[in-house]
């Protein structure tokens, strides 16, 4: 079974796919990590790529050929656009979207960043606002439209540990 976690910046995400992951002894995919291991080939920086990103589109075309590569197993796969993915690609998933408010998100990144959640806040909708640009150009994405999804999560007063138990409890109740 392949599990989407998706979700925008700052979400937990992240932590919840890890958790859903460790539970159940599944791998865990990052297309974060990928799109992050992309740059350091090109030896850029992640805001450069993304700019790189924003004009060439053979960018994200190759971040999800090589995510698209590692769907044929098991596995729990996090990234903001990672259930449109599977949709996409025809692969079964089960598809979770995590949220939370735009001020909850830039305070968590600003505590793990060690930043101004002014300044984490100012770059983070910056950065959504170039994704949401790209994959609606390049797949016709809209982010707004969480109707792929199977479960909608809002992570604004839930712990990522409690979040992640109920997933695991969904995919044990669907399997």
């Amino acid at each position: 079974m392949i599990i989407t976690i998706s979700g925008p910046p700052g979400s937990g995400k992240t932590t919840v796919g890890r958790l859903v992951a460790k539970t159940l002894g599944f791998p865990f995919g990052s297309t974060g990590e990928t799109f992050r291991a992309l740059a350091a080939e090109r030896k850029v920086s992640l805001a450069k790529f993304s700019e790189m990103a924003e004009k060439d589109h053979s960018i994200d075309v190759e971040l999800d050929r090589r995510i698209a590569k590692s769907l044929a197993e098991p596995m729990v796969l996090e990234g903001r656009h990672a259930g449109h993915m599977c949709v996409r690609n025809g692969v079964p998933a089960f598809k979770i979207w995590v949220d939370a408010p735009v001020d909850v998100r830039a305070a968590r990144i600003a505590e793990r960043e060690k930043k101004k959640p002014a300044a984490v806040k100012k770059a983070m909708l910056v950065r959504e606002r170039s994704e949401s640009s790209r994959y609606r150009d390049i797949y016709g994405i809209d982010f707004s439209d969480t109707s792929v999804y199977d479960l909608v999560l809002d992570s604004r007063k839930e712990s990522a540990e409690a979040l992640a138990r109920f997933v695991v409890a969904e995919v044990m109740r669907r399997a």
